[in-house]
């Protein structure tokens, strides 16, 4: 499961680490029941009697997803992505990773991943911005790439900055520009932005794998083979890498586990035990300088887990929380 700030993904893999089912749906600013709807969703697309082996969370929530459905293994979205990206695309040497909220790029050297760089600071070129464009507009994010490939004399439009690109591509279109030019100037900005800031100085070698929700806009893509002279590969299943990732890595624990003669059961709750009611909350600890905010998770009175301090005064003890390896 891969539980980030505007989608949360659900993806089942089998014995061989092979997608078999996958869910996508919009967050919308509640994380615990996305979490709970995508179980349902994965639910009702499994075959009848699935066994679940394991499972691993991911993504800006998956310390909250991990206590919710009890995780067997907790990662960090670059290594999900580089396991996901090293599986879907044989060879893979670079992947570009762009979201809603942020954007990544992983250069991966020999199966291992070399170097990497995010910019969780400025949305232009993420998926909320290409939402928020796309309804400014009247167009469904769906069909935002195809209209942008209809460009014939794409408008160069300023994507250093959301603000500045808005405003230009509002004055464009106060100038007559048609539509389809404006669009493909759009996402040849926001290309250029991800290279300037992203990936200054680093060297992207093919195979490049494109992943996360805006891999599904043609245009993006177009842009991004024209300003790197390369093939871009989008995966299947490019919006849920990072769910893929986190499964893989699952299967890969719970065999290390097993290998090594330790208890390998899953501590999965089942579809049907994480439908309780959660609750999360947050304070500030002030018996330091550091002022922590504290975030809590509770299924009524119980405290099931507690993250963003920086000493142990508000850890749980709890056996959930204490065997769940943290990557």
């Amino acid at each position: 499961m891969d539980v980030g700030s505007v989608s949360t993904n659900v993806v089942a893999v089998d014995a061989e680490g092979k997608p078999i089912e996958a869910v996508y749906l919009r967050t919308k600013g509640e994380p615990i029941r996305a979490v709970q709807e995508g179980l349902k969703q994965m639910q009702a697309a499994l075959p009848s009697g699935f066994k679940v082996l394991g499972v691993g969370t991911t993504g800006s929530g998956r310390h909250l997803a991990a206590v919710i459905i009890g995780a067997d293994v907790v990662k960090n979205e670059i290594t999900a992505h580089a396991v996901a990206a090293s599986e879907l695309v044989p060879g893979v040497q670079t992947v570009i990773e762009i979201g809603g909220q942020d954007s990544k790029l992983i250069l991966i050297r020999d199966g291992v991943v070399a170097d990497f760089a995010m910019n969780t600071v400025c949305a232009a070129g993420t998926g909320s911005f290409l939402d928020q464009q796309a309804a400014r507009l009247g167009i469904p994010i769906e069909e935002f790439g195809e209209v942008a490939l209809k460009s014939t004399a794409p408008v160069r439009i300023a994507g250093r900055c959301t603000v500045f690109a808005e405003s230009d591509m509002i004055h464009k279109q106060q100038l007559g520009y048609r539509r389809e030019d404006i669009l493909y100037g759009l996402c040849q900005a926001l290309v250029r932005n991800y290279l300037n800031n992203v990936g200054r100085g680093k060297q992207l070698l093919a195979p490049i794998a494109f992943q996360g929700g805006v891999a599904g806009n043609a245009g993006i893509r177009k842009a991004f083979e024209e300003a790197l002279d390369q093939p871009v590969t989008v995966p299947p299943y490019h919006d849920c890498m990072g769910a893929v990732g986190a499964a893989i890595l699952a299967k890969e624990e719970m065999e290390r586990r097993r290998a090594k003669g330790e208890p390998a059961a899953t501590r999965f709750l089942g579809f049907d035990g994480t439908m309780r009611d959660y609750y999360a909350s947050s304070f500030e600890c002030s018996h330091c300088p550091n002022c922590c905010e504290v975030i809590e998770i509770r299924c009524g009175d119980r405290v099931l887990a507690r993250w963003g301090h920086k000493c142990p005064r508000w850890d749980v003890r709890d056996d959930v929380r204490q065997t769940v390896p943290v990557g």
